[in-house]
């Protein structure tokens, strides 16, 4: 829970009773290698802390999935888009390794913003932050060759090819495994 902690400090001085009040709401959770942390149709109910494990983000289709997002260890995760508006989430969300959460749901999330001093900056950062990752992938996408894609996300994530199936990180660059290898070879 320490590390939560110094996530948030990055983004605002603590005080103690504001972390007590914050703390004292967090649970913790286990999911297995592959569990469904939230399925397509579901409303997000949770904003959580990853531990340990690493988070896919996927539109599940029949031929295969679309991989959009990894979310890491030290990391705050959650369908946002869901949790914010308390509506179906569009996509699932899935654990490719052994994870451990610390979960705060919504209702206890929006009585952090109205006791605490540093409710309202934590969920603001936070949201600045999901923006950024998001705006970053969306241009990524738009103005980047696949292999442009693929060499940038190895210089900023080179333990991801360790964790993540390549499948995935295909499908979240763009393209077919197929295509995937022809780039690996072209670079190496």
């Amino acid at each position: 829970m320490e590390e939560i902690r110094e996530l948030l400090e990055t983004f605002t001085k603590l005080e103690e009773d504001d972390w007590k009040v914050f703390s004292s709401k967090l649970k913790k959770i286990h999911f297995p290698k592959r569990g469904i942390i939230l399925k397509k149709g579901q409303t997000e109910k949770y904003l959580s802390f990853i531990e340990s494990g690493v988070i896919r983000f996927y539109i599940p289709k029949t031929e295969s999935d679309l991989t959009f997002g990894f979310i890491f260890p030290k990391e705050f995760v959650s369908a946002y888009d869901s949790f914010l508006s308390q509506t179906p989430c569009q996509y699932q969300v899935e654990s490719l390794s052994e994870t451990t959460l610390w979960r705060l749901t919504y209702q206890d999330l929006q009585d952090v913003y109205e006791t605490t001093g540093i409710g309202n900056v934590i969920g603001r950062k936070n949201a600045e932050s999901l923006f950024m990752l998001k705006s970053k992938r969306e241009l990524s996408l738009l103005n980047e060759s696949a292999e442009e894609r693929y060499l940038n996300l190895f210089s900023e994530r080179p333990n991801l090819f360790e964790q993540i199936p390549l499948k995935y990180i295909a499908s979240y660059i763009g393209v077919t495994p197929q295509a995937l290898s022809r780039i690996r070879k072209r670079i190496t």
